[in-house]
């Protein structure tokens, strides 16, 4: 969330770096209300003075006039009403502004890969798609999750479920005993504020699955990732400068849509609207973004390394970034079957966009009070995590070998097979 007055004071360069967000937003008109609305505020508190004045005086002749005044201080109240509700909706649709770094683009061909890691095996085969490894070993069944459920579900079985939890609990483990991360079981369920401070709402609700409880409760959704309901843990607070920063992990089932995705990846575990996570959330002071950006995705990059899977890691143009993001990393592995890097994790440094949102401040050397930085990012998706080890690690009568690390999670299995 931006600030009118941020906008007012710089408004050239603030349009200019929009423009570069790939975004329709018409900053004159948000300009045009926010004159106007002062000007109602300008007369308003013209009008109190007078009001007040003729109060003192205690003359009795000017009640008919304190009268008037008072009507038309009420009149200028609903239309300012009316006009801060207006700068207050296009004010929250809009985008995050890019770092300086940030390469100018379009749309993902402007994204500029910036590493390269792992040994892409040569297979002696043509290796087979994830799915249908999956359904040869009778562990994959998207047939019976269209019935049960419909499209874009799916059930994982025997060995596979096995290695899905222990992929989880392994990313767990890591990202808290070596990387610093406490870990959360948060609620699966946010509330409508909640979704609008971290950029869910109000721009990408047809995204968002919601969810109807009592009638009293509020709008209430569907978490389509943990790092809602993690990086709210400071809504409306005044966090210590002392007690930051704060590291937090969750392993969560995600809920979304994909509604601007139909026709995209239809077949297989790429684009489920149901899929596991292991989300990393970062609250920090907020000149420390940048940072620990660089930390948080070389914790997410360590997973790949454990399991020795190839990836490559890009920054994304500012075209493609998320709403809220001022600048993100996509990490990509790859997948045989593609023959090419497919993104199972997005690290992002929002800076103090959601924390402004959210009202989450902390108080600094000075004590005095400033928006909170915020960053999030996948570590990693689990689904896609397992889909390119199924990949990465199929041998040629369809079996898949078990990475080593994760051995001691799956007990006396060396590789799942048929029999």
């Amino acid at each position: 969330m931006h600030n009118i007055k941020d906008i007012r004071k710089d408004f050239d360069n603030f349009k200019n770096k929009l423009k570069n967000r790939n975004t329709d937003t018409d900053l004159d008109s948000i300009i045009g209300l926010d004159e106007e609305n002062r000007k109602l505020i300008k007369e308003k508190e013209t009008l109190e003075m007078e009001k007040k004045t003729i109060s003192k005086s205690k003359d009795q002749k000017l009640f008919e006039k304190s009268k008037e005044l008072s009507v038309k201080i009420e009149e200028i109240n609903k239309n300012q009403s009316k006009l801060q509700s207006q700068i207050d909706s296009i004010l929250s649709s809009i985008p995050n502004l890019p770092l300086s770094d940030v390469p100018i683009g379009q749309d993902e061909n402007a994204n500029v890969e910036i590493e390269k890691k792992g040994e892409i095996k040569e297979f002696d085969f043509k290796p087979k798609t994830h799915f249908v490894l999956g359904e040869n070993l009778n562990m994959l069944d998207f047939d019976l999750a269209t019935k049960t459920t419909g499209s874009r579900f799916v059930f994982v079985k025997k060995q596979l479920a096995q290695l899905e939890r222990a992929l989880s609990n392994f990313m767990i483990d890591t990202h808290t005993q070596k990387n610093g991360y406490t870990e959360i079981s948060p609620p699966l369920i946010a509330t409508a504020d909640t979704m609008y401070g971290t950029g869910q709402l109000p721009k990408f609700e047809n995204d968002q699955f919601e969810i109807k409880l009592d009638a009293d409760e509020g709008r209430k959704f569907l978490i389509p990732t943990a790092e809602v309901i993690l990086t709210n843990i400071v809504k409306n607070q005044i966090i210590n400068k002392d007690d930051l920063p704060i590291r937090v992990v969750a392993s969560t089932p995600c809920f979304r849509k994909e509604a601007g995705s139909y026709g995209k990846d239809t077949k297989g575990m790429i684009r489920q609207h149901q899929f596991y996570k292991v989300e990393l959330v970062s609250i920090v002071e907020n000149d420390k973004c940048a940072e620990e950006l660089e930390r948080m995705s070389n914790a997410a990059t360590m997973i790949l390394d454990e399991l020795k899977l190839p990836y490559r890691k890009i920054i994304l143009c500012t075209g493609d970034m998320g709403f809220s993001a001022e600048k993100t990393y996509d990490i990509e592995v790859w997948l045989p079957s593609e023959n090419r890097y497919r993104e199972i994790s997005s690290c992002s440094s929002c800076g103090s966009f959601q924390a402004r949102r959210m009202k989450a401040r902390y108080k600094d050397k000075k004590n005095s009070k400033e928006f909170l930085g915020t960053l999030n990012g996948s570590g990693l998706a689990v689904g896609r995590t397992m889909l390119a080890i199924m990949e990465n690690y199929q041998t040629q009568d369809g079996s898949i070998l078990i990475p080593e690390v994760l051995k001691p999670y799956m007990p006396n299995i060396d590789k799942i097979s048929i029999n």
